[in-house]
């Protein structure tokens, strides 16, 4: 037997290359909405059956999706932004699928390309609701916490990007691209 192929087959697939952008298509807004239900409702139990609110009418839906020969696959990220009055935005409903966490980058790049949208569109101030557990994963973000609140019954923080760290762009996509491990050379 073939040492190289041994446990092949047990070993789950890990994309190399993720787009992240405005949800566009139906398939694109049906895997942001079920990817959603999945962390907010069956895996954190925060919501009973659906976490769809009033806000999914008027908020832009971004997703971010792994790819397969260059081709988005499926949804693993989420994140919408809104106007809540003439310069202040807000993100929330930030998600990434369970498989795709240890990757790191998925959640940064949502939040980048959630504020760096809204600031394109005139955000003069971007804030969101950030459960108390990825605070400190925000603050490495340049995001400064204005206290502390109960939300869902759950503890959060109000916290509030540095807007000067998000350039204004009018981009409706970018890519994401996994470090591979360096193989080594045989001379």
């Amino acid at each position: 037997m073939n040492t190289l192929l041994d446990g092949m087959e047990s070993r789950p697939f890990i994309p190399t290359e993720y787009v992240v952008r405005l949800a566009r298509t139906p398939w694109e807004r049906t895997g942001y909405h079920a990817l959603r239900r999945n962390v907010f409702c069956t895996e954190q139990h925060v919501f009973a059956h659906d976490d769809r609110d009033a806000l999914d009418d008027v908020a832009i839906p971004i997703i971010a999706a792994c790819c397969i020969a260059g081709m988005p696959d499926r949804i693993v990220g989420a994140v919408r932004i809104h106007e809540t009055e003439p310069g202040v935005w807000r993100g929330s409903r930030l998600a990434v699928h369970a498989d795709h966490r240890k990757l790191g980058r998925i959640g940064a790049e949502l939040i980048r390309m959630a504020v760096s949208t809204a600031h394109g569109l005139g955000a003069t101030r971007f804030l969101a609701q950030v459960q108390e557990q990825n605070v400190l994963f925000f603050r490495r973000l340049h995001w400064k916490s204005l206290g502390a609140i109960t939300l869902h019954g759950l503890p959060h923080h109000d916290m509030q990007a540095d807007l000067a760290r998000y350039p204004a762009h009018g981009q409706d996509q970018t890519w994401l691209l996994r470090p591979q491990p360096r193989t080594r050379q045989v001379a």
